[in-house]
Formats: C-alpha cells, structure tokens, sequence
C-alpha cells in the first residue's frame, strides 16, 4: 500500500459486479470489512453469505447480465434503490476462454468481448453521471496480466483485456480533476477456477503432473508466485481508499504499469 492518505469508505455505496466468488467474492469481503455498503451483481447471484473477521455480512444482491444495456440500467436502479447513489464501482466481471487462432469462433470471440470489455464500459457509463455530480468516485477495472502483454491460445481474452487497460486509461483521462479516478488491477495466475482449469489443460495436453503445471504457471508470474484473491483485493482496496489514476497495478508484486 502507498504512502498517500487514505480514503474513509464508511458507508460509501460500492458495486462490484462478478462478485459471487473467486476475486470477486474477496473484493467485496474486503470493501465491506472497511465499512463500505456493497452491492453484488452477477448473473447467477444466488445467496451469498460473507463471513468477515467481525461476524457475518450480507450484501445486497441483483441478477445482472453486464454485456445487456438494458440489465445493467434496471439492476443498478435496484443497487441504489437499496443503498444509495454509487460511489465505487468494481468492474471484475470477466470470462476466459482459450483455443489456437484456428479455432477461435467468432461466437467465441463476440462472447469475451461483450462480457469483458462491453460490461465494462456499460457498467462504468452508467455511473459517471452521479460520481461527476457528487464530485467523487472510484472506479477499478480487474483487468489481467494478459492485458500487457501476449501469451499463445488466449488471442480473444488477450485482446479484450487490453482494450479493458485501454479503456481505463481514457476514462481517467477525460474524468482527471473531476474527483473521479479510473485505475486497472492486472492479476497474473491467481488462486481460482480459471487457475484449475488451467492447470487441467497443462497436464492434459503435455503429460506434465499437476505440481510442475503449476510451477510453469507461477513462474510466468511477477516474483514467481501464484497470487491469492486476497492479493487481488488488496490492491483494489489500495487504489479505492487512495487518489492515483490511470494506472495498471500488477498482481502479484504491485508495480505499475
């Protein structure tokens, strides 16, 4: 965490979509232990119970399909129906896919695009609004290493998290003196479903044991170490609480991009 004052998120009104689990669930566990009201969408919300280190919490929740305009407009009706005019918008709603080029679908591609970069800007254009009437704001969008750089059978999700870095540094651009801040977290391999998956492919497809398939994983990540939901969240916190913008913190090691 930087050196700078830190923010109060006492009772400010935080959405954060694709909140039901993995990086998700551990960003909206660490909003609500500093105080923050937080509302989860997803598309399969469910009923989520957060055990937090002060007892239970439970969090508003809505059925939100981040790549339908008019979903994201009726659903963030509901969150501030429940909580307020949003305050701390947390874009972590993603999908991942891999195929070799030959083999990546247009449907394949249309399916990540829509739901990692269209969410993002449908679900960020739907609050700017209140956050430049209130002259305060902070938007996060959990964006990936990936988003960096280039790695082989992921050209679709790469591409998309590149336009998500892209899009986050426009936004802060054009919002820069308005108390609105626009920053990127870019996790590496992280402790997740997509982690597993990833993992099952490796062995699958060359013979490796689930040990060294990890081992290949955490070294293609910054300082050799797969990271935690906990770090992910950590750095989500850090740039909410905090006034930089623009930038593209990666996970694990948080150095700036």
């Amino acid at each position: 965490m930087s050196s700078e004052a830190r923010v109060s998120l006492d009772g400010k009104h935080a959405v954060v979509t694709g909140g039901g689990r993995g990086i998700g669930l551990a960003i909206v566990g660490a909003l609500a232990a500093r105080g923050a009201r937080v509302s989860v969408a997803s598309r399969a919300p469910g009923e989520l119970h957060l055990k937090l280190h002060d007892g239970s919490y439970h969090p508003f929740v809505t059925a939100i399909d981040v790549t339908s305009e008019e979903q994201v407009a009726s659903g963030f009706e509901r969150c501030r129906a429940a909580n307020g005019p949003i305050e701390i918008l947390v874009n972590n709603s993603g999908i991942a896919e891999s195929a070799p080029l030959s083999r990546t679908s247009l449907a394949m591609w249309e399916r990540i695009v829509a739901t990692n970069m269209t969410g993002t800007f449908l679900c960020t254009r739907a609050v700017t609004g209140e956050m430049q009437s209130a002259r305060w704001g902070r938007i996060v969008n959990v964006a990936s290493i990936a988003g960096l750089g280039g790695a082989p059978y992921i050209s679709a999700y790469c591409a998309s998290k590149h336009g998500v870095v892209g899009f986050t540094r426009a936004i802060a651009a054009e919002f820069d003196g308005s108390g609105i801040t626009c920053n990127a977290v870019c996790p590496g391999y992280t402790e997740t479903e997509m982690l597993r998956r990833a993992t099952e492919n490796i062995v699958k497809y060359t013979g490796a044991s689930e040990e060294s398939a990890r081992e290949r994983l955490a070294k293609s990540n910054p300082g050799g170490r797969i990271a935690t939901v906990q770090d992910v969240a950590g750095a989500v916190l850090d740039l909410v609480t905090g006034t930089r913008n623009g930038v593209a913190v990666i996970v694990p090691g948080g150095t700036s991009a």
